[in-house]
């Protein structure tokens, strides 16, 4: 008999060419064979046992916030006042240090995060920023033209600011001694943030959502934690539904109660007396205003607790790590609007608390499920990255945070 090469065999053909053998006239075939179904059985066994290590978690647990309001208080009111006695150089120490403070007290399976940026690293950036800044508005008050041209290049240059600002901050990010990283492109960034917003722009903004979608694949798909990439599987329908969602909200608000405060402002300022009417037009105004921070902020946290719980349950890291999230949109709602009254109620000096509720707020609602290899992770050692980037977008109030 002619040999034949059987690993190309699937198990089921190896089955049906040991059923049609004559194992007495073939004996060194039949062992062959039989050979070749105890490694495929075997090879089969490991693929549905890594199939269902990944799919059913080692373990899982809420993430925990450990900061209180107090204590982050006595943290802050010393950045404060340190910052205004050295004109704004002991920022760089601040931001360090509240970062570390709300880092090493967010703990996930039983351990904590850290922040491993330095100050002189913050300050470098920072004092660039600042002076970028500064010529542009002294560009600005000297000559309007050369203020335009400056601002234009800093507009080119936001995509390179925003992917070295994340390289930054996910280098300085640490979990269980293993760093995280960035590795999207300029290219892919440039597209994202500069050319798809026109072409968004000409649609009268109708495909909004799937720009958002594709930033946060962008964002979130080039996470990297050490040697494992971070995978995301987002939908542009649900994108469509927060969208819409709260745009119904915001108008339904509008319609209640905006149209018919716009209808006593009109009648105040129609007819009567006139300073009757200049303080009830006021007193309208005041509470037009607040209806519209209610509105604003209700469309908002619907919107983001949303996107937020789709692209936690939707995220991974490959054989690492599974997310969920199940972020209240009237949790949400509530405690920003109850901060919002501590703020200004307090004259800004509730900042603490309203910090340290939100992180709560947010760690309790994540659930981290570790899969097989959490404990293979390999750290990934590459020069860290500068602070520039990162302050200049700080300074020119870029948000690229990540939640």
């Amino acid at each position: 008999m002619q040999p034949i090469d059987y690993s190309t065999y699937s198990l089921k053909e190896l089955n049906e060419a040991r059923k049609t053998l004559d194992g007495e006239a073939h004996p060194e075939r039949a062992a062959e064979l039989e050979q070749w179904l105890e490694k495929r059985i075997a090879e089969q066994h490991d693929a549905e046992l890594a199939r269902r290590n990944e799919a059913d978690p080692l373990r899982k647990g809420r993430l925990v916030f450990h900061g209180e309001g107090r204590e982050f208080f006595g943290i802050w009111i010393v950045n404060l006042l340190l910052s205004i006695v050295t004109l704004g150089i002991y920022s760089a120490w601040a931001k360090v240090r509240t970062n570390r403070y709300f880092y090493g007290n967010l703990e996930a399976d039983g351990h904590r995060f850290s922040y491993l940026a330095e100050p002189l690293q913050i300050l470098k950036g920072r004092i660039i920023g600042v002076l970028l800044f500064g010529g542009y508005f002294l560009a600005s008050y000297l000559s309007p033209f050369v203020a335009a041209i400056i601002m234009l290049v800093l507009v080119g240059l936001m995509p390179v600011l925003i992917c070295l600002s994340l390289r930054f901050n996910l280098r300085m990010t640490a979990y269980r001694n293993v760093r995280f990283g960035f590795k999207g492109s300029i290219g892919r960034a440039y597209l994202l943030f500069l050319l798809y917003p026109i072409l968004s722009l000409l649609t009268l903004y109708l495909t909004m959502p799937i720009l958002l979608k594709k930033i946060d694949e962008f964002l979130y798909g080039n996470m990297r934690f050490g040697d494992r990439q971070v995978q995301t599987n987002l939908r542009t329908g649900e994108y469509y539904v927060a969208a819409i969602g709260a745009a119904i909200i915001a108008a339904l608000l509008s319609v209640v109660i905006m149209f018919p405060v716009g209808l006593l402002v009109g009648l105040a300022a129609g007819g009567g007396d006139m300073q009757d009417g200049s303080a009830a037009a006021t007193i309208i105004t005041i509470a037009a205003m607040l209806v519209y921070i209610l509105m604003i902020t209700l469309a908002s946290s619907y919107y983001q607790a949303q996107i937020r719980n789709h692209l936690f349950n939707n995220s991974r890291i490959d054989k690492v790590a599974a997310f969920h999230s199940d972020l209240s949109f009237w949790a949400l709602a509530k405690l920003r609007l109850a901060n919002l009254f501590m703020l200004v109620f307090s004259l800004g000096l509730a900042y603490p608390w309203v910090k340290v509720r939100v992180a709560n707020l947010f760690a309790t609602a994540t659930e981290l499920q570790v899969l097989a290899e959490a404990d293979q992770v390999v750290a990934v050692h590459s020069a860290d990255p500068n602070a520039i980037a990162e302050e200049v977008s700080d300074i020119f109030d870029m948000d690229i945070g990540l939640t």
